[in-house]
């Protein structure tokens, strides 16, 4: 798989061979996927800088980070699809690309082709086909959300409900582990909501998922466990609290007054100031500190105290601008 493209890996998935054999049992002591010390180089471009990340069995990860971030590299690696310039990804402590011959892994891409002439049941059940223990077809639709589309053509479905066809496609040999790349790119609002409802349910399965994403709020709403890559390598992780808390604590903020700005950013606890409008924010690791010597202070007024948002954690960790949130 060294040279394999996108398009292809997924023909792979889908292709009887004699040596697709899956065994009965995942090994138990081995994380689900495990990066070390990963570097990977397009010319004079680093992709991925050094990333060291361990995601265990049954967990829910954002890999979260602007477009270029470097999120889609790490897809391709983890799947097999690019190999490493130094380090080493193995899925359930074997190359992934034995992993994805065993039937262990599922993948939903960014690039993708309708296929043509045939029906959403009829594509689901030829992939579930040529896995070894597949899930049967009727609970990946059902779990996709796609029953009622089973008789549609695949070709002239509508963006959302091709991209829960995808999510179904991913999910039909049953795996451990299912990695999606932006699945929700390009979706309007209703359909993210119909995504997110199926993904939620193959997890509570007690199913593996790593799915990368530029949307703040996605990533804090649907995954255990961020990791935030930025330039290429990993600039935090944790749940999406700690990372605020980690990141830029509390903000303080009040209206600009006469006296100004000056010396605001002396005051016990803080760590940066912002003025947006007639308001001043003030980020804070002691909001109480900071609210104690702002009292000494003449006319503070429209005081307000707040946690930090998980886009104020993402500005602070990477020091550039935050992705969507939508």
């Amino acid at each position: 798989m060294k040279h394999m493209t996108r398009m292809t890996y997924m023909t792979h998935m889908t292709q009887p061979t004699a040596t697709r054999a899956r065994d009965p049992e995942i090994p138990a002591a081995a994380p689900a996927v495990t990066f070390t010390g990963v570097v990977k180089r397009f010319g004079d471009v680093t992709a991925v800088d050094g990333v060291g990340l361990e995601i265990a069995h049954g967990e829910t990860v954002a890999l979260l980070g602007r477009n270029g971030a470097g999120k889609s590299t790490t897809v391709s690696l983890l799947l097999g699809l690019d190999e490493p310039d130094t380090g080493r990804v193995a899925l359930f402590g074997n190359a992934p690309e034995n992993s994805v011959r065993r039937g262990l892994v599922g993948a939903m891409l960014q690039e993708a082709r309708p296929v043509p002439r045939i029906t959403v049941g009829e594509l689901v059940t030829f992939v579930a086909g040529r896995y070894p223990a597949p899930m049967p077809v009727e609970r990946a639709l059902d779990l996709a959300g796609v029953t009622e589309l089973a008789d549609r053509r695949v070709d002239r479905l509508s963006g959302g409900q091709a991209q829960r066809v995808r999510f179904a496609v991913a999910l039909a040999g049953d795996p451990a582990l299912v990695v999606l790349d932006e699945p929700t790119a390009a979706l309007d609002v209703e359909a993210r909501h119909a995504f997110w409802q199926a993904m939620r349910a193959y997890a509570r399965r007690g199913h593996t998922v790593l799915f990368s994403t530029h949307y703040l709020e996605e990533a804090d709403a649907h995954a255990d466990r961020i990791v935030i890559i930025d330039r290429g390598r990993i600039v935090a992780e944790g749940t999406g609290e700690e990372l605020r808390q980690a990141a830029c604590g509390s903000l303080v903020s009040f209206d600009v007054t006469a006296t100004g700005t000056e010396g605001l950013t002396r005051l016990p606890g803080v760590v940066s100031l912002e003025v947006r409008g007639n308001r001043v924010r003030l980020r804070t690791e002691d909001s109480d500190a900071t609210v104690l010597a702002l009292a000494e202070r003449d006319a503070i007024r429209g005081l307000q105290v707040s946690p930090a948002s998980l886009d104020d954690a993402f500005l602070a960790l990477t020091g550039s601008a935050a992705p969507e949130v939508r």
